[in-house]
């Protein structure tokens, strides 16, 4: 009995120590995948750096943190004082990840500035098959102010949250194609320079077409694929209330053979056009909300189509293709 306790415990220590040794494999190889993530060129893929990058968790967890975070991407450069993303080894396939406040942000060709603040900022991603099962990100006690000269807020909200769902009926594996439906909520907005308080927000989106493979995502010809695919976003509803006033808007839009935006959007809204006053003047206005009718409300149709949106039958704007 006794050789068999021993021999017993040589064989947990011998699994604990090849556990060890490759728990500090992995780690080393998760730092060094981040660490990459600095040799990147901020344009055609986010650079990010750390001012101090480590990977702990062990026995069961890989915790990567990276303070003093910089991401720099395009024109746009987002400092954060800590980034955290946690995986569990039972779990690979679901990453948790939470950042410290504020993030600075700097748009390197305006010169613009802008801060986020919040309490608490969480996410977590949940993959199947490499298609994501699950997306969420909430943030509490959100602060969004421009910090150029002094600091102004531009709007706050206790609670912001966002979702993504695979649609898993419309996932197509020859055509290797996806579907996610993607649900917007913030409440209690608050947004001075339009005089919202106690705004109520909801979006809710349907994207089709998308890679099944997150991997082939921000692939140079992604939004050629999507369009071959007869890929389509599907705005199922905005809708935005306070005390005195109601935006709704729905629509689909695709892309054409030639990468230029084509659908159309429905707008229909009451108080909405009189707050915006002071920001979009006539005849812009009416040609984005429409004319109003006889019970103050407004109604109005966004069309896309070779590369102009209009409003009705008449061009307001140019778009480019995207591809």
């Amino acid at each position: 009995m006794k050789k068999r306790i021993i021999i017993l415990g040589m064989v947990v220590l011998a699994v604990v120590v090849l556990w060890s040794a490759a728990w500090l494999v992995l780690s080393g190889m998760v730092r060094q995948q981040i660490a990459l993530q600095a040799e990147a060129d901020g344009i055609t893929s986010p650079q990010l750096t750390c001012g101090m990058l480590t990977v702990g968790g062990f026995p069961f967890r890989f915790d990567a943190d990276c303070t003093q975070a910089r991401i720099v991407s395009g024109d746009a450069v987002i400092e954060l004082p800590g980034l955290r993303a946690s995986v569990l080894v039972y779990a690979p396939t679901h990453l948790l990840a939470s950042a410290l406040g504020p993030m600075q942000v700097t748009d390197t060709f305006t010169g613009s500035r802008n801060q986020l603040d919040w309490s608490a900022l969480a996410a977590s991603i949940r993959l199947s098959d490499w298609r994501i099962a699950r997306a969420s990100i909430s943030g509490e006690n959100l602060v969004w102010a421009d910090t150029l000269l002094g600091s102004s807020t531009i709007a706050q909200a206790p609670l912001a949250e966002l979702h993504l769902f695979d649609i898993p009926e419309q996932h197509d594996p020859d055509r290797q194609t996806a579907a996610l439906a993607g649900y917007l909520r913030t409440n209690a907005l608050a947004y001075p320079g339009l005089t919202l308080t106690d705004t109520t927000a909801e979006v809710q989106l349907e994207l089709t077409g998308l890679p099944d493979d997150v991997r082939n995502w921000g692939a140079p010809d992604m939004l050629m694929a999507l369009q071959a695919a007869n890929g389509q976003l599907n705005v199922v509803s905005i809708h935005g209330t306070d005390a005195d006033s109601t935006l709704d808007a729905s629509g689909a839009l695709a892309l054409d053979p030639a990468g230029q935006i084509d659908g159309q959007i429905t707008i229909t809204s009451t108080g909405v056009a009189e707050r915006i006053g002071p920001l979009l003047e006539e005849p812009w206005r009416t040609l984005v909300l429409g004319a109003p009718a006889a019970d103050g409300s407004f109604a109005n149709q966004l069309n896309f189509r070779d590369g102009a949106i209009l409003s009705g039958l008449v061009p307001i704007a140019a778009i480019g293709p995207l591809f």
